[in-house]
């Protein structure tokens, strides 16, 4: 989940493993893969820092090997 800004200030949890496509016209537009809609305060770049951020935490540990025991 990463934490993005609502153009009314409320901040909210998105699970970014649904966000199908994002868009800057000029606000910054994200459809999900179930239909929702959300325009967010963030710019498009920092929508997928904070996603790629997430990733790096969640699945590190797989990427470096640490996950296997031996």
């Amino acid at each position: 989940m990463i934490i993005l800004t609502k153009l009314n200030d409320v901040k909210f949890a998105l699970n970014c493993d649904l966000i199908e496509t994002i868009q800057e016209t000029p606000d910054t537009t994200i459809h999900l893969a179930n239909g929702t809609i959300y325009i967010v305060k963030e710019p498009m770049a920092q929508v997928i820092a904070l996603t790629k951020q997430f990733k790096r935490e969640i699945f590190g540990d797989l990427v470096k090997g640490e996950h296997i025991r031996g």
